[in-house]
Order: structure tokens, then C-alpha cells, then sequence
């Protein structure tokens, strides 16, 4: 493969409805998009969604980052050892830009496959996208009443898993955790902190006050404090998914040594694309650390499909999925048909995927693809 032409540009969707949690609120998407063209005409597109709370980045640091090695990109990358080759050799540039490098490799991984016509999946060397995935609700911090609606809207498409984020109000958050057993009894209920509490007392306690037992709860003290969590484990018996706090190898092998009872959330942008997602993957599995495959807010098909091929490939540690919101919660998507959930959380890639476009088996807009 030889690489024509290699752009970046900011991505800034409208959302439905404006998302807010502890770090951040948010109107639009904050991406970059990359579309990589080959000589034989084939065009890929990949996503980066960098945030600067998680990895430090934004979108104007993406676009640096682009610009500067670009050049050397369609120099040398022609096929997939040269791409594992690039990552493996520009590890510590990687670290610093996940999210720029995620949307690069991802735009030429889907662009080399089609010249080969395979799937993502075969270039790879994994196995091929199982048949259908399954999501978790996530309930935003809202107002009670918006809370309902939402939780009945979950409810009537079959959802049973929940994510609810909170807010450190005792008062506030057990209302919403009481309406999500009112409205489904069977609910499974895991919590998101976003890195509330200081120190693994503040945190127990607020857990005490809960009329809910959650079956995990996501950061809930400074982000890397692994020890802090550690402790929290330790006094409150709850496991702690890590999210904001793992997103290179040394992050992982912080918890190595005690690893029980945690969750590793791995979101493709943050970690580095799909190359660096599997590898830190198995690094979990190795260890017996379940995952979740989360999402960034407001991803749109692109980082949903390359979330399905770690998924798939690992689903015996998964426990749980996140995202797939497509236009749900998009005003539109850079595909024709958007990647996302249906009844009972689910995505079914048979209906979903159009497998004879090879790639990433997704069909983009053409205001996307005319570079």
C-alpha cells in the first residue's frame, strides 16, 4: 500500500442534548478526523477523540502532532509490519499523543485493509467480528425528572445493565439510583465517580450512605492514586474500575501486584488505537483483570466499530460496553447508516456492517471522503 494523501480536521457534531459530568460539559464532539487514500483510491477514515483531563491533549495538539509526523507516515508505512514497527519504535510519542496517533492508525488500517480487501479484523491477525454486542445504559448527572425520562426510555428498549455517574449529593444520587430499581428491579448498577473523593475514606462513606449496592464503581479518587484505590478496595469490598488512570502499560503494570478486584476501562482513543488496545488487552487478561470496553462521549461510528474488534477478541474478560449512541445522541454521523444500539442494547454486525466494503465494513458520507 502507498498512501496518497494523509489529512487531518477538526470533527464538531452538534449533540441532541448536552452532556455534563464532573470533568467537563459539552455541546459538540471534540475530535479530530483523518482520512488516509491510497494510490489504488481507497479511502480511510479514522477518529481521535483527545481530551485534556484524560490524556493531556486537545484538538489543536492533535492537529501539531499530525503536521509534524505526517510526511514521515506516508513514507513509511506501507503495510501492517511497517505500522506495527512505527508504533512499537515511537512508543514514548504515542504515550504523549493517544489520541492523535488513534485516529491516524485507524484511518490506515481501514484504508490498507480495503486495498487488500479483508477486514480490519484480518489485517490484525484476530479473529473476525462476532455476530452481535451488547450495551450498558449510561445515565448523565440530570435532575431527577430528566433522570426518569431516560431511565424509562432504557427501560423500553430492553436495557438492564446501567452506568449512572454521580455526584457526591447523597440525596440527589440515591433518588436516581431508587428510580432505576423502581422502574427495573433487575437492574444491574455500577457507579461513575470521575474522581470525587481524595482519599479512600471520603469515599466509603459516601458509600455507606447508599441505598443501592453498586457491583463496581469508576474512579472514585484522584486519577493514578492506585494505591489510594487499593485501600478503598480494601475497606470497602467494592471493586473500582480505572478509567482515567490507565492508559499507558506503566499505568497497568501500577496494579499488577495487586490486582484483584479491579476493572481496567479501555477506550480506544485514550489508549492509542487498536494495536496498543490489544496489547494492553491481553496485559489485563494475563493478569485476570476483567475489562470494560468504554467510550469517549460523542464518539461516532468510526471509534464504535474499532471498539467491536476488542470486544470480540476479548470477550471472555469483558463485562460490560459502553457508548454506541450514533445519532441518538449525534445530530448526525460520518457514516450513511449510524453504528449503534438497538432493542435491548444491542448491535447486531450482520445488519449492521456492510462486510463486502471490506475494512471496517462501514459506508461513510461522501462530505467525509472528499479529500
Amino acid at each position: 500500500m502507498n498512501i496518497d494523501k494523509l489529512i487531518i480536521k477538526p470533527l464538531e457534531i452538534p449533540f441532541n442534548s448536552s452532556f455534563e459530568h464532573s470533568s467537563a460539559k459539552r455541546k459538540k464532539t471534540q475530535a479530530v478526523l483523518v482520512a488516509a487514500r491510497t494510490e489504488k483510491g481507497n479511502t480511510g477514515l479514522g477518529e481521535g477523540c483527545p481530551r485534556v483531563y484524560v490524556t493531556g491533549e486537545t484538538v489543536f495538539t492533535c492537529i501539531d502532532f499530525f503536521n509534524k509526523h505526517a510526511p514521515e507516515i506516508k513514507r513509511h508505512i506501507h503495510s501492517i509490519s511497517d505500522l506495527k514497527h512505527w508504533v512499537f519504535q515511537n512508543k514514548t510519542l504515542i504515550d504523549k499523543n493517544p489520541s492523535a496517533w488513534c485516529a491516524i492508525e485507524l484511518s490506515i488500517l481501514d484504508a490498507l485493509s480495503k486495498d487488500q480487501k479483508t477486514s480490519v479484523e484480518a489485517t490484525v491477525e484476530v479473529p473476525e467480528l462476532q455476530p452481535a454486542f451488547q450495551y450498558s445504559a449510561v445515565i448523565g448527572m440530570s435532575n431527577e425528572a430528566v433522570a426518569r425520562k431516560r431511565i424509562e426510555k432504557f427501560n423500553a428498549l430492553g436495557f438492564k445493565d446501567f452506568k449512572v455517574k454521580i455526584s457526591g449529593n447523597l440525596t440527589k444520587d440515591n433518588s436516581i439510583l431508587q428510580t432505576v430499581k423502581e422502574i427495573i428491579p433487575t437492574a444491574t448498577i455500577r457507579l461513575d465517580a470521575n474522581n470525587l473523593w481524595n482519599i479512600p475514606e471520603q469515599a466509603v462513606k459516601y458509600l455507606n450512605g447508599l441505598t443501592v449496592t453498586p457491583s463496581a464503581i469508576e474512579e472514585p479518587l484522584e486519577a493514578e492514586d492506585f494505591e489510594g484505590h487499593r485501600k478503598f478496595i480494601e475497606q470497602s469490598g467494592i471493586p473500582v474500575i480505572l478509567d482515567e488512570s490507565i492508559y499507558l502499560e506503566e499505568h497497568l503494570e501500577s496494579i499488577l501486584s495487586f490486582s484483584e478486584n479491579f476493572i481496567i476501562n479501555l477506550r480506544v482513543s485514550k489508549m492509542g488505537s487498536i494495536l496498543r488496545s490489544l496489547k494492553m488487552a491481553e496485559m489485563a487478561a494475563s493478569a485476570d483483570i476483567p475489562l470494560v470496553i468504554g467510550s469517549q462521549v460523542g464518539e461516532t461510528s468510526i471509534l464504535t466499530r474499532a471498539a467491536l474488534t476488542i470486544s470480540s477478541t476479548y470477550s471472555d474478560r469483558v463485562r460490560a460496553m459502553e457508548g454506541a449512541y450514533g445519532t441518538l445522541l449525534l445530530d448526525r454521523d460520518v457514516t450513511d447508516k449510524s453504528l449503534m444500539f438497538g432493542k435491548n442494547g444491542v448491535i447486531n454486525t450482520l445488519e449492521s456492517l456492510d462486510y463486502k466494503k471490506f475494512g471496517f465494513g462501514l459506508v461513510y458520507r461522501k462530505e467525509f471522503t472528499d479529500i
